[in-house]
């Protein structure tokens, strides 16, 4: 057994979520579930088939999402896994319909930070073990960082 790290390094502007299914129809579920949720989102999504040919089954409506999207699930090779990136919609758009897809077992992230993806590889395959979202905390919000952060959340519309 050993113990990888793949790295996400995520677009400026775009968002990426990593999770975890279980069945080929996953990218065509996921790909109505994004489009139902945000009409105008750009994506690309990519999902590591487990079985039978094994392929990367990718979809989406931006090309060069769907190319990222499809190669760096070829690189985390997880069974199952699948990967999106996403532009013109936030994360918290699109959650609940994603956790709603039937065949989605997990999500792991949902980040526009860099993402270090672990991955352990057996005979059998590979599975994602977890995963490092973003950098480690510089310390504890003081009052400012406090009103930063109520500022900013007003600032891009999620609170009044």
């Amino acid at each position: 057994m050993e113990i990888k790290s793949v790295k996400v390094k995520v677009p400026e502007n775009t968002n990426v979520i990593i999770g975890q299914s279980h069945f080929i129809k996953t990218v065509e579920d996921i790909y109505e579930a994004l489009i139902n949720s945000v009409p105008n989102i750009k994506f690309g999504i990519g999902f590591v088939e487990s079985s039978g040919e094994c392929l990367i089954r990718h979809d989406g409506n931006d090309e060069e999402l769907k190319k990222l999207a499809a190669e760096k699930a070829l690189e985390i090779g997880a069974g199952h896994s699948f990967i999106i990136f996403m532009k013109d919609a936030y994360p918290i758009n699109v959650l609940r319909a994603l956790k709603q897809v039937p065949e989605v077992v997990t999500i792991y992230c949902a980040t526009a930070n860099p993402v270090d993806v672990l991955i352990v590889e057996t005979e059998q395959g590979r599975s994602i073990i977890g995963v490092v979202d973003g950098f480690k905390p510089k310390g504890i919000e003081d009052e400012k960082g406090i009103k930063w952060r109520k500022d900013f959340l007003r600032k891009i519309g999620y609170k009044l």
